[in-house]
């Protein structure tokens, strides 16, 4: 029967039925919209250019720059963009070089780093998360359809007599 038959506690049915949906949506939602531009940074492509730190936001766990990026050749600027992987020493009104990749919040340090892997296992999180809701739902329509048959079938279709 496999992972149905343990799907009985509250909590478990709460991960299941809200959990694993919440994921795949946030997942593919969230990753998938920066898959191609952090893959396409760590390979080298995009615009390169020049990103000028204005403020550091800091969290519980992280900081990220933002600031302003001008593109080397024909001067297009984005403004209160982040820059993902950036070089440590970093501070207010310097300069790094980064490359844009089209990525909806940021551009990407040249020196490299580990975004595209994140973004990669925060897409591949989703759509895991995603089909593994789908297969339990598929399971379960299926299982209430096999147990709404009947057991045995009738002996003979001839009316009785």
């Amino acid at each position: 029967m496999g992972i149905l038959s343990k799907i009985n506690g509250w909590r478990t049915k709460i991960f299941v039925w809200i959990g694993l949906p919440v994921i795949a949506v946030a997942g593919l939602i969230f990753g998938a919209h920066d898959l191609a531009p952090a893959w396409q940074a760590k390979n080298g492509g995009g615009t390169e250019g020049t990103f000028t730190a204005v403020h550091e936001e800091c969290g519980r766990r992280n900081c990220e720059w933002r600031g302003t990026f001008v593109a080397d050749k024909g001067g297009a600027e984005r403004t209160d963009v982040i820059l993902y992987d950036a070089p440590d020493g970093l501070t207010t009104g310097t300069t790094a070089p980064a490359r844009d990749t089209g990525a909806r919040s940021g551009v990407f340090s040249t020196a490299g780093g580990s975004t595209y892997l994140l973004v990669t296992g925060l897409t591949l999180a989703g759509a895991a998360a995603a089909v593994a809701w789908v297969v339990i739902i598929v399971r379960a329509i299926r299982r209430r359809a096999g147990a709404a048959e009947p057991s045995t079938p009738p002996t003979s279709f001839a009316p009785s007599a």
